[in-house]
C-alpha cells in the first residue's frame, strides 16, 4: 500500500528513499518515475507532494546482480491507462562515504575508476560487492596533486588499448599549473601536457577519449576570461591530443592542441552515436550551457554567454540560469543527453533528433533528492552512474555522502530494463 505519511518526504534527509514523478519529453512522452531499491512510498510530484490513496501500481524492483540492469517489474493490472505513457527509473546506491568524487571511467571488467578531488585518491568501485553495495578499493593516492578550491585530482580516462597497455590518464592541479599525466595503476604519473592555467577556481579538468582515438582535455580560464579568447593560451579551451600529449592530427592549427575555444569551465564531455561531441559549460556569470562542440569553433566566453547574435560565436544547444544548473558530467544514452548539475541539484535530460538538434524541452530528474551532482558516465551495461558532490564547501551532506548512484530506465534499449 502507499505510505499515508508521504508528506514527510519533503523534509526528510533520506533523499535516497523517494519515488518521484517528473515531467518527461522522451520519445514515448509521458512521465518518469524514480524508484529507489529501498523505497516503500509510491510517488512524489516535482515541486509538490502527490498524495495517493490507492494501491501502488508498481512493486519494488527485483534484486539485481551487480553490473547488470535490475529486472524492473511491469505495471500491474491495477495500473491506469496513463501508466503506459510512463517510464520508470530505478535508482540504486552503489557506493557511499566518498569525498567529492570528480572523475569516473570504466575498466574492461565493468568496474569504475573514480577520482576524489580533495584527497587525491584513485578509487576502484566494483566489480565485487561489499554487502549491499559495490566494493570500494583505494588504488593509490597521488602525492603530486595540490588540492584547493575546485582544483585537485580531477578527470580520469582509461586508454582505449587498456587491455594491452594498462594505461590511465589523469588531470590534476599542482602549485603552479594544471596538467595531464599518464600512468599504470599504482605507478608514478608521467606528465604529458603541462602549463595549463591554474587558479583557486575554474580549472576545467575533464578527460575523455573520442571515437577518433584521441584524448580530449577540458580546461578552465582560471578566472581570467581573456585566456579563453587567446589562441596561445591553453586556458578556456577543449584540447585534442595524442596519448603522448602532442597535438592530434587534424587539429585546427597543426602545431596546437586547441580543438575549440571561448570556454569558461568545461567539466563534462560525451559523444553520441553520430560522433557529435556534447560539452557542459559552467561557472559563467549568469548562465550555464550545454554545447555541441565543432572543430575550430569559438563558444563566446567571455564576450558572450548563452545565446548571442554575433555570428563569430557558436550558440549553445541550450542554456539555463546558474541556480538551475552549473552542470559538470555529461553522458549520452541513445538520443538522450544527460548532464549532472551542482547548483541545480538535478540531472537535466534532453532529447535530441538524429541530427543532434533539441527535441522538446529539457526536463529535470532527481531534483533536490540527492543534493549536488557532479560526475556522470554511461556504464558499459547501458546504465548511468552519477556521483554526488556534497562533501564540499557550501553543500549539505547526507550521512552517506558522497555517493555513487546507478540509474536504469525501463522500456527497453540501452540503459533500460
Amino acid at each position: 500500500m502507499c505510505d499515508p505519511h508521504l508528506h514527510a518526504l519533503q523534509s526528510s534527509p533520506a533523499r535516497a528513499s523517494q519515488r518521484a514523478r517528473l515531467p518527461w519529453s522522451g520519445e514515448r512522452g509521458g512521465r518518469v518515475i524514480v524508484r529507489s531499491r529501498r523505497a516503500r512510498t509510491c510517488a512524489v510530484a516535482l515541486g509538490s507532494v502527490l498524495f495517493l490513496t490507492t494501491a501502488c501500481s508498481f512493486g519494488p524492483p527485483d534484486p539485481d546482480v551487480a553490473g547488470e540492469p535490475p529486472n524492473l517489474p511491469k505495471p500491474s493490472a491495477a495500473a491506469t491507462a496513463s501508466a503506459q505513457e510512463q517510464q520508470e527509473v530505478a535508482v540504486t546506491v552503489l557506493a557511499k562515504g566518498l569525498e567529492v568524487p570528480w572523475g569516473m571511467a570504466f575498466l574492461p571488467d565493468g568496474s569504475a575508476l573514480v577520482t576524489e578531488r580533495d584527497t587525491a585518491r584513485i578509487l576502484q568501485v566494483g566489480p565485487e560487492t561489499d554487502g549491499d553495495s559495490l566494493k570500494v578499493t583505494e588504488v593509490q593516492r597521488l602525492s603530486e596533486v595540490t588540492a584547493g578550491g575546485d582544483g585537485g585530482l580531477l578527470g580520469i580516462a582509461v586508454s582505449p588499448k587498456y587491455a594491452t597497455d594498462k594505461t590511465v590518464f589523469v588531470y590534476y592541479s599542482t602549485t603552479k599549473d594544471n596538467r595531464v599525466a599518464k600512468l599504470t595503476l599504482k605507478g608514478k604519473p608521467q606528465p604529458i601536457l603541462t602549463g595549463i592555467p591554474h587558479a583557486t577556481d575554474v580549472n576545467g579538468g575533464q578527460l575523455a577519449f573520442g571515437p577518433d582515438g584521441f584524448l580530449y582535455v577540458t580546461t578552465g580560464d582560471a578566472t581570467n576570461g581573456v585566456q579563453a579568447q587567446d589562441p596561445k593560451s591553453l586556458g578556456g579551451k577543449i584540447l585534442r591530443i595524442t596519448a603522448d600529449g602532442k597535438p592530434a592530427t587534424g587539429n585546427p592549427v597543426k602545431t596546437s592542441p586547441v580543438w575549440s575555444s571561448g570556454h569558461r569551465d568545461v567539466q563534462g564531455l560525451a559523444w553520441d552515436s553520430g560522433k557529435r561531441l556534447y560539452a557542459s559549460e559552467s561557472d559563467q556569470s549568469r548562465t550555464s550551457e550545454l554545447n555541441v562542440i565543432v572543430k575550430g569553433k569559438n563558444y563566446g566566453w567571455a564576450a558572450v554567454e548563452g545565446a548571442g547574435s554575433d555570428t563569430k560565436y557558436t550558440n549553445p544547444l541550450v542554456s539555463w540560469p546558474n541556480a538551475e544548473s552549473n552542470c559538470s558530467g555529461v553522458a549520452v544514452m541513445e538520443r538522450i543527453i544527460a548532464t549532472a548539475c551542482r547548483d541545480g541539484q538535478q540531472l537535466w535530460m534532453l532529447n535530441v533528433t538524429g541530427n543532434g538538434t533539441l527535441l522538446g524541452q529539457p526536463q529535470a530528474l532527481l531534483k533536490g533528492e540527492f543534493g549536488r551532482l557532479r560526475a556522470l558516465a554511461a556504464a558499459p551495461d547501458g546504465s548511468l552512474w552519477v556521483a554526488t558532490s556534497n562533501q564540499e564547501e557550501g553543500a549539505t551532506p547526507d550521512p552517506e555522502d558522497d555517493r555513487i548512484l546507478r540509474l536504469v530506465l525501463s522500456g527497453g534499449g540501452a540503459g533500460r530494463s
